[in-house]
This record gives structure tokens, sequence and C-alpha cells, in this order.
């Protein structure tokens, strides 16, 4: 059985868990002292044009200037049937942005204490189903919906439904979906952006200017969960039960909501303990081995390591018996721990090839249940495996 717990403690912060049959599997977490950006949408106004980096500095009316690069200013390709590096590489930054220019914009990427945060005018407007994308013409089904039969059934429906100048992005949670709903949920987000697009044209003179926040983390986690067989939602906070209540409500989902007001739901499924593992470094294996996680500003580094296990036959076996545990045990922990962008795996080091595809095919297997996007580039010269992951606070 899937549940959600909201936990928020007298300070406002919040936790939210997904749990499944007593195992926690996600979790996100929102400080109250942390104002976060990420997919706010501003008219803001550029600074600085820096023609050598093909970028520029834009003020979004938030202290720290954000980052804008020219990829992020030239029209939204599908980048499967075109080469963005082609476009990027006829275009000059000077030549379309200039400074004191108002520019709409989206946060992609809060700041850190190093940089600020990086901007796109490629907007997203997250729904239910599907993501709308103004000013694109292009629709993309999921990577994580197989079914072929399905894939083309969504994209039928979209194509019969997608508004003039807009792209659609249709998300897993669309499986099995009726054409009412799917359309229904684009007209939403129509009405959404048609809203957005008149309060920035009336803002223009006020850039820079916020148009529109992004919905609080409670929220935007329900609507990407509300949809993966969810049955129980428990939560300690009487007025974040009732945003709760209203979103049921709106979807028609049959979920039972329970509150539990002024209560820690930290106990439940002793979530405290689960919870303090994920901010451990080492995490052991059932074998005997261990994986070390280490985040850097860059990539996040995993490392395996065979600890304790000796193995029964040879060393080739012994090796992979602890890398096959270890696939598992990563994906796991990515899912998690919300780890993003780039990630490199160090395996104990496999001489036959044969283990290293199996190695890719049972960590392959295993990510398929996490809903973030992720991409295995393979194996490097060095043996080290290079994949990628989205943070799942960003769009599926």
């Amino acid at each position: 059985m899937k549940e959600i717990i909201i936990n928020i403690d007298k300070e406002e912060n919040k936790t939210i868990m997904l749990v499944e049959n007593g195992n926690l599997i996600e979790r996100y977490i929102e400080n109250s002292e942390i104002k976060r950006l990420e997919g706010n949408i501003y008219i803001g106004k550029i600074q600085n044009v820096l023609q050598g980096m093909q970028a520029a500095f834009v003020d979004i009316g938030e202290g720290k200037n954000t980052f804008i690069h020219i990829k992020d200013i030239l029209p939204k390709l599908d980048t499967k049937t075109n080469n963005p590096e082609e476009v990027i590489k006829g275009s000059d930054i000077k030549d379309i942005a200039k400074p004191g220019m108002p520019i709409l914009v989206q946060v992609k990427r809060d700041s850190t204490n190093k940089k600020g945060a990086r901007v796109s005018t490629h907007i997203n407007l997250p729904g239910r189903f599907c993501v709308y994308m103004p000013d694109a013409n292009f629709i993309t089904v999921s990577q994580k919906i197989e079914n072929e039969k399905e894939r083309e059934r969504l994209v039928q429906i979209v194509q019969k439904n997608i508004p003039k100048n807009a792209g659609i992005i249709v998300r897993t949670s669309s499986i099995g979906k009726s054409e009412t709903e799917i359309v229904q949920d684009i007209k939403n987000l129509e009405i959404k952006w048609n809203k957005i697009k008149e309060i920035s044209k009336n803002s223009e003179k006020d850039a820079p200017s916020l148009v529109y926040k992004n919905p609080g983390i409670v929220k935007r986690i329900l609507t990407d969960l509300i949809d993966q067989d969810v049955e129980k939602i428990v939560v300690n906070n009487k007025n974040q039960y009732s945003e709760i209540e209203n979103i049921i409500k709106e979807t028609k989902q049959k979920i039972e909501l329970i509150l539990k007001e002024e209560e820690s739901l930290l106990d439940i499924y002793d979530l405290k303990t689960q919870l303090e593992r994920i901010e451990n470094r080492k995490v052991w294996l059932k074998c005997g081995g261990f994986i070390t996680i280490d985040k850097t500003e860059a990539l996040t580094a995993i490392d395996v390591n065979s600890g304790k296990y000796i193995g029964t036959k040879n060393l080739e076996q012994t090796v992979y018996i602890v890398n096959k545990e270890a696939s598992i045990e990563i994906a796991k922990q990515l899912r998690l721990r919300d780890i993003g962008g780039i990630i490199i795996i160090d395996y104990i080091d496999m001489k036959e090839k044969e283990h290293k595809e199996k190695i890719i095919e049972v960590l392959r297997e295993n990510l398929k249940n996490d809903r973030s996007k992720t991409q295995i580039v393979g194996f490097t010269e060095l043996n080290l495996l290079e994949m990628t992951r989205k943070h799942m606070c960003s769009n599926d």
C-alpha cells in the first residue's frame, strides 16, 4: 500500500514522504526559511550581455541576478528531430539580448551560495497528465511509457486537441487515462498560460516583476503522486489538511485523508530512523559490501566496495554479486535522496564484458521504479559508469 505522510513542524518546515508497505521510497523537504524560486515566472530585465559566453545576466527582482544562456532564449526544439547546437552555431547573443530589455523567464534552477539562479524563456507548466510548453511546436511522450499502442493513443489525443503555438509533454501519469481527462488537463493549462501572458504584458513597464508563483511543494508533489495508486494521505496540520482535501476533490480520486493534528508523524513506520539513514554517507548492502555517496557541486560520486563480503566462488563472481546488489541499492538511493545531475559510479572492476552489460541492465531495470528521467551513458575507459538523473522537483 502506498501512503503519503506530510509532517509539518513548529517552524513550518515540511517533510513529504512517499511510503510503500512501511518503507520510505521518496522524501522531499521544504525549509520555511529558504525562499525557493524554481518554477516561478518573471518579467525580468537584461542587465549585462556576455558575448564571449553567449549568455546574459537577468534581474528578476530577487536580489542576485540570474543567468541565461543563448540556448535558453532561442526557440525550443524537439531534440529528436533537430540539432540545437546547429541553431546556436549561427546565432549571437548580442543580436537577441540587449541591456535594459524586458524578458519573460522561468526559474529552472535555484541559486546557490556561489551562483545565481538559472532562467530560461522556455516556459513549462506542469499539469496532472501533461506539461504545457508555450511557443513550442512538438509533442513528446515520457520515455517511461514503453507500450507503443499506449504511446500512439496518447499522441493521437494530444494531436487532436493541442492548442496553436504550443508544445506538450505527455507525462507518465497519463497512462490509461481517458481522452476527456487529458483534454481537460490541456485546457486548464492553456487557461493558466493565457492568464500569465496577460499579466506579463501588463507588467513589462514594471520589470523586474513576478507574474506567476509556483505552487508550494505539497501541491506540486501531490499533483505528481496522486495518480500513483496512493491509498492514504496523513497530515498533521489543519490548514494543509484543507488544501489537500480540495486537491482530492478536484482530482476526484478515492484517497483516505487523515488529520493527526499537532502530532509528529515521524514515528509512523519508524520514519525517523529511515530518514536518519538517508543522511549517512555509507550504505551497507545485505551481502556485506557497501556503497559510499559523495555529492560535489559538479556531480555525485558513488563508490562500490566489497566490505565484509568474501564470496564462495571465484573473484570475478564475488565482484559481480557485490556490484549487482549495489546497483539495486543505488537505484533506490537516487530516488530516495532525489539526487540529480551527473552521477559517476565506481564499481569494483569487472574483467568480463558480459558482467558489465548485466550490471547496466540491472541498474536500468531498477531505475524503472523511479518517476524521474534517468539516462545511463555507459562505462568509460576508466571503468566508471556515467549516468544522469533529473531532480524530481522538476518536471517529469
